[in-house]
């Protein structure tokens, strides 16, 4: 007898919906099935059905605005919900999915304040559904071996950890075009794109954050700082403004067909500008964040992020009390990139292997140091994405001895960092994580 087909819809379709429209679509159309589109824009949801007829041979799915989203569930009764909308409403699709007999799916971060996260852990507890946070992050083979490397425990138990990130001015800009930029719909970028490190950290150490201090602000992006640099700019956005030509901040929605078809041709729908000036006003997010943590373990992690570097990369070291293991990866240099469309619109090929490359070092207590090989990943976000998706949709996927499968516990210890770091940039105390929420603590 056949296994039926898992029933999925998705909600949100910007750019980031196109991993999973393609995969349900393709690698896993004999186990899976899309059978419902649901946003605000219908010219999007149209661009979808247009991708699953021209490149996947799918018959067009049912579009639903966001508003008829109880509709849609009960006229195409999905299994699972796939979450990837605004960050700030990530909550509202989770919790009424639940209500209605769904699980769901969520992109990260599973949401932005501890009140939303409650709702969720409320939700969850009420209906017995299901939450998978999708951390492609764990799955990219870099990280993975770091944390085989900590289960072998070369370096004995993890005392300390440093960990700087750095964006660099394209794609650290690029949360400065968008919605990101506004921290009442990201969550700023300690929660929206620190959630990917806060986790990896939390899975390595398989610990949570206890106590959280920060600093941060806006030292970059913004009018006020552009003015103090001497720089004056005259327009709100890039498209089609001449006197932006030469600016290389810039962002063309025109000059690209996914921007053009995904937001250009929405904004009638939604009156979103997805090519803000990064120098403009209303933007709320701090661009340079340095965070001091004690995890219920007692390790204590170091964490800074900027997001106007020349490259792009992190170096990570972990001291334990049999050694020293150090991480570095260079991910571009010279190279623009624009979430969205993925793709590479400038660069120098040998930028990345001359400046940087990627490593891990381990360095023994009393032993000779020597240099770990790393497994070659394919396809986005080191090679997480495919291994992921894999994992989401298979029907029988590989056994999987990292654990890397992450739940709506997991998704909400990586956010509490995060959100206790901005209590304690606004009130300039450290903050205990259990006052915000009570997570069940890692063993």
């Amino acid at each position: 007898m056949d296994k039926r087909k898992q029933r999925y819809a998705l909600v949100g379709t910007g750019g980031r919906a196109k991993m999973y429209v393609d995969a349900l679509a393709g690698d896993y159309h004999e186990s899976s099935e899309l059978v419902a589109l649901c946003d605000l824009s219908q010219t999007r949801m149209d661009w979808y059905n247009d991708l699953l007829v021209e490149e996947h041979q799918h018959e067009p799915v049912p579009t639903y605005h966001a508003d008829a989203f109880d509709q849609m569930v009960a006229e195409t009764k999905p299994d699972t919900i796939i979450v990837t909308s605004m960050d700030s409403t990530h909550h509202q699709y989770i919790v009424r999915a639940m209500e209605l007999g769904c699980d769901a799916i969520t992109e990260k971060p599973m949401t932005i304040d501890a009140e939303k996260a409650r709702a969720i852990f409320d939700a969850i507890e009420r209906t017995g559904q299901k939450l998978r946070v999708t951390f492609n992050y764990r799955y990219a083979p870099i990280a993975t071996k770091v944390r085989e490397l900590l289960m072998q425990g070369v370096i004995g138990r993890p005392l300390h950890v440093n960990f700087q990130w750095v964006l660099d001015t394209f794609h650290g800009a690029d949360y400065f075009r968008r919605w990101h930029r506004e921290k009442d719909k990201s969550g700023g970028l300690l929660v929206h794109k620190a959630t990917h490190h806060f986790d990896l950290i939390n899975w390595w150490l398989q610990s949570y954050p206890a106590e959280v201090y920060a600093m941060g602000g806006l030292f970059f992006y913004g009018r006020e700082n552009a003015e103090q640099r001497g720089e004056h700019y005259s327009y709100n956005r890039y498209t089609r403004e001449a006197a932006a030509n030469d600016d290389p901040f810039a962002l063309r929605l025109d000059a690209n067909p996914t921007l053009k078809a995904l937001y250009l041709d929405a904004e009638r729908d939604t009156n979103y500008l997805r090519d803000r000036n990064v120098f403009g006003d209303n933007i709320t997010a701090e661009d340079t964040m340095s965070v001091t943590a004690r995890y219920d373990n007692g390790t204590l992690l170091t964490y800074s992020l900027v997001a106007y570097s020349p490259w792009e990369g992190y170096r990570i070291a972990i001291t334990g009390d049999k050694g020293r293991l150090e991480v570095e990866l260079v991910e571009q240099v010279g190279k623009q990139f624009v979430a969205g469309a993925e793709e590479t619109l400038q660069n120098d090929p040998d930028a990345v292997a001359k400046f940087g490359g990627k490593h891990i070092w381990i360095f023994p207590m009393f032993g000779r140091p020597y240099e770990v090989e790393i497994p070659e990943g394919v396809g986005g976000h080191g090679g997480g994405d495919s291994v992921m998706l894999e994992q989401i949709f298979s029907d029988e996927p590989p056994q999987d001895p990292f654990a890397r499968a992450a739940s709506h516990v997991d998704g909400a210890a990586s956010i509490l960092m995060g959100i206790a770091a901005n209590e304690s940039i606004a009130s300039g105390r450290p903050i205990r994580t259990s006052d915000l929420l009570t997570l069940p603590r890692a063993e």
